[in-house]
């Protein structure tokens, strides 16, 4: 027997705002007489909004009024309300999250979205969504090849590295994107963005021309070049990674394009269209060396991402959970490595691996968990998350060993990035799985 869960995707990026509206499949897809193990079995999407310009009060600051009317009105549009949301991900990307309010105005819209829609900003779940939403991973396991993915927006870059199983086995980003400068209808320079200091940018108020926008250009090209690995690594792509970038052995078979400027590759526009250089990026790549390498559209493109915030964000833990007195949703945890020593402030304690090997095994690390809970605030959870099925063992011995004043959670198969945070809802499938989201949350 299925059950549904309704999903919102909200994506604030650097140059568009989009929302879709999704609906997700539960199966318990276990043989009968085993133990459950529910999957999302389907992923509909029922509702695609208009893609909108991010509203903004000046080049620093978000318009917090508009963008919370801009989501309502599509909400309306939908024909959906907040508190049938059950799910999805609001994800502000590339140079928004570098705006004064970013924060305060990504938590605000979370609260407006739904339940237990999670609110992210950062590069490394930005670059997962995309690759996702644009079908990068299910090309590489379908043809068995490395995959690059690039997701071309306005302020960024982001890049998922996939190995022949669909696998995203690496992730990075790069400050190379369409809307790094803003132009007025007559070409004048009206933005430029402080990540392009030390390139051969215009400079605000000055007029341009694609014959003196060409240099910069081609610099940017040749930053995606070097990272996918057709060039050396210089201090040129050094200088535009944002967090990290990506390893290039093996080389990628196919390279694989989402995001508004990937939108561009396969038409031709006007140069000043939008308003920047998107246009001229997306021309100065088709006549790259990027071009030389086997290369896909994704099946979205510049909606690659709200796609993923709003159909692929959300995973299940594996059947063998174990809960006992908490208040869903939890939200925020971080992710921390457990080195058996106190834990002071709420946290997911991660294990990977094969952490129980029998059951003396699985008591002595109960009785660890349980003196490094001591410390924990009072109600706080003890939050416990293993790659190993063990879960509702595990939890089983926690519960003899703690009081029962101290909620317990332990989930099982799934794996957790270091300096990720995990938010958790409410149980489904009869309470044998629970929706997670793994995320980043990283402003600057």
């Amino acid at each position: 027997m299925s059950e549904t869960l309704q999903s919102v995707g909200i994506d604030l990026g650097t140059s568009t705002t989009q929302l879709i509206h999704s609906r997700l499949t539960l199966e318990n897809t276990a043989p009968a007489f085993t133990v459950p193990r529910m999957e999302i079995s389907k992923r509909e999407i029922l509702y695609r909004s208009p893609i909108h310009f991010t509203p903004l009060l000046n080049a620093d600051t978000l318009d917090a009024a508009a963008i919370g009317d801009l989501i309502a009105g599509e909400y309306d549009r939908a024909g959906i309300r907040p508190e049938e949301i059950q799910t999805g991900a609001v994800i502000i990307t590339g140079e928004t999250a570098r705006k004064e309010n970013a924060r305060a105005v990504l938590a605000a819209i979370s609260h407006l979205a739904g339940t237990f829609v999670v609110a992210t900003a950062g590069p490394a779940l930005e670059s997962v969504l995309a690759a996702r939403g644009a079908g990068a991973d299910v090309y590489a396991r379908e043809h068995g090849k490395w995959v690059l993915h690039l997701d071309i927006g306005g302020g960024t870059t982001n890049l998922a590295r996939i190995d022949p199983r669909g696998k995203i086995v690496e992730t990075g980003c790069l400050n190379v994107g369409g809307r790094l400068v803003k132009l007025d209808p007559q070409g004048t320079v009206t933005y430029v963005s402080p990540v392009l200091k030390g390139f051969p940018a215009p400079r605000v108020g000055e007029r341009a021309t694609p014959e003196t926008l060409s240099p910069l250009l081609d610099r940017l090209v040749a930053v995606l070049e070097e990272a996918v690995g057709l060039s050396p690594p210089t201090a040129l792509l050094l200088g535009q990674i944002t967090d990290k970038t990506v390893k290039t052995d093996p080389m990628p078979e196919v390279l694989s394009f989402s995001g508004g400027v990937a939108a561009l590759l396969e038409q031709e526009e006007p140069w000043l269209a939008y308003g920047d250089l998107g246009v001229l990026l997306a021309a100065k790549i088709r006549a790259s060396k990027l071009m030389a390498l086997p290369h896909i559209l994704g099946r979205e493109t510049i909606r690659a991402t709200v796609v993923g915030a709003g159909s692929h964000a959300t995973e299940l833990s594996g059947s063998t959970v174990f809960y006992r007195g908490v208040a869903f949703p939890l939200q925020d945890l971080l992710v921390a490595a457990w080195t058996e020593q106190a834990l002071r402030e709420p946290a997911a304690v991660a294990l990977p691996g094969r952490v129980v090997t029998g059951y003396d095994s699985l008591i002595r690390l109960a009785e660890g968990l349980t003196r490094a809970a001591s410390t924990l605030p009072p109600g706080a959870p003890l939050a416990v998350v293993l790659e190993q099925d063990v879960a509702k063992a595990l939890g089983q011995a926690l519960a003899t060993l703690l009081p029962p004043e101290r909620p317990i959670l332990c989930l099982d198969s799934l794996s957790l990035p270091p300096e990720s945070f995990l938010d958790v809802a409410a149980p489904v499938g009869g309470g044998t799985a629970l929706p997670v989201v793994i995320k980043t949350l990283a402003f600057s």
